[in-house]
């Protein structure tokens, strides 16, 4: 019999692969238990993890035994109903020995399902799996306040926190290299001069002796030279560098006339949410630009674009021109992602969608990366719908989709998301 005894040592991440070799092998299970999380929580949870159950019979591990083989009969004991070739019913659930589904019963024994907890980040990306933004390009890398520090060589002024030894004492031991050169050949001439002295003419000599003290002067020079000077001080030289990031910006316009009542405004706010969550996954930074309109549009922060009461009629031509002013006056510098989405109901002034046909056609579509535009109405399309129709087809950054009910929010985010095959 063949042992295979595995003696690796366990790794501190080794608990992170099995997981990961895990989601891999469940991953349509959990897909599935991910998509009906979905319908049962508001969009505003969608940040949270999610816990998973997998069914018992899914766990379940194939394996390899010996068969009887042949041809064999059975006899069961107790069988005075049924003879051979008789056909048996199907029993009815909820009977005993099952599978711990349907009626109580006394006898038979079953495995719970497998339940573990998702991640945050996990659940995100099996939310986002199969999305992407439309013509998501990285206009620029914006300069912004984000610096980082990074070496730039050494320099001679410094704190001594930041001394570099290394290269302070190879420059002294140049320095001193340098300036003592003149003096060791010098040293050298003498010391060989001083030796054939003293084999011809002796110890007391006249020459020996001048030739004693101009070495001795050549090497109280050379002692004189210092070990180290503030000439050979270098410190280590750090400077901040702009760090690149992605910028984008994101315009939220929602319909708040009478005629947008709660459970449409709802909807429209939960598709705001799901947007700005899924912008957030593509860019290092980005701003959200909150305008709520009737018949005057006004520029809001987020708890008041989703918790404020103030209705009226509808005017949606200034939601457009405020839209428009904004993005001139901050967002006009090339820097910038500019994305936009409009959520009403479709209900305007006869006179006032042609003007907002315009105003997103000439003045906002040529500076947005994507608009989508999601109606949220039962009935049959509106005025809008039917001016935004004429411009749909001479802009591929600009799409329309319709809501109904809230269980549209995430397929109709899925279909203006969608990913492109190219």
């Amino acid at each position: 019999m063949v042992r295979i005894i595995d003696r690796r040592f366990d790794s501190k991440n080794k608990s992170a692969v099995n997981r990961q070799r895990f989601m891999r092998r469940f991953k349509q299970q959990i897909r599935k238990a991910v998509s009906e999380a979905i319908q049962g929580r508001s969009i505003r949870d969608l940040e949270n993890g999610e816990q998973v159950s997998i069914p018992a019979r899914d766990l379940s591990e194939p394996s390899l035994h010996h068969g009887k083989g042949g041809i064999w009969e059975q006899v069961f004991a107790g069988n005075d109903q049924f003879s051979s070739g008789d056909l048996i019913n199907r029993p009815l659930g909820g009977g005993a020995g099952g599978s711990g589904k349907g009626k109580a019963s006394n006898e038979g024994e079953h495995e719970d399902d497998f339940v573990f907890q998702l991640s945050r980040e996990e659940f995100l990306e099996l939310f986002f799996e199969d999305l992407e933004l439309p013509r998501l390009v990285r206009t620029q890398l914006a300069k912004v306040t984000d610096y980082k520090t990074q070496r730039a060589g050494f320099t001679s002024d410094g704190v001594p926190a930041n001394i570099n030894i290394i290269r302070s004492m190879r420059g002294a031991l140049g320095r001193r290299l340098a300036l003592g050169s003149p003096y060791a050949g010098r040293l050298r001439e003498l010391q060989q001069q001083l030796d054939d002295a003293l084999a011809r003419d002796g110890e007391d000599s006249a020459d020996v002796q001048a030739l004693r003290d101009e070495i001795g002067l050549l090497r109280a020079k050379i002692d004189r030279i210092p070990f180290i000077d503030s000439f050979d001080l270098r410190y280590n030289n750090r400077i901040k560098v702009p760090r690149p990031t992605t910028q984008a910006v994101m315009f939220c316009l929602m319909d708040v006339s009478g005629s947008m009542d709660e459970e449409r405004k709802s909807t429209a706010k939960r598709f705001f949410m799901l947007l700005y969550l899924f912008l957030t996954r593509s860019y290092e930074h980005i701003e959200v630009v909150f305008i709520r309109h009737h018949t005057v549009a006004k520029e809001v922060d987020e708890e008041e674009f989703f918790h404020s009461r103030e209705s009226g009629g509808t005017v949606v031509s200034s939601a457009l021109v405020l839209m428009r002013d904004i993005l001139r006056e901050r967002y006009a510098n090339g820097q910038w992602n500019i994305y936009g989405a409009q959520a009403s109901d479709g209900d305007n002034w006869d006179n006032d969608s042609p003007v907002c046909g315009k105003l997103l056609g000439n003045e906002i579509l040529p500076w947005c990366q994507y608009f989508a535009y999601i109606e949220i109405t039962a009935g049959e399309p509106q005025n809008l719908w039917r001016e935004y129709m004429k411009i749909g087809g001479e802009h591929d950054n600009f799409a329309m989709q319709r809501i109904e009910s809230p269980a549209d929010i995430y397929p109709v985010f899925r279909e203006l998301f969608k990913k492109t095959i190219t």
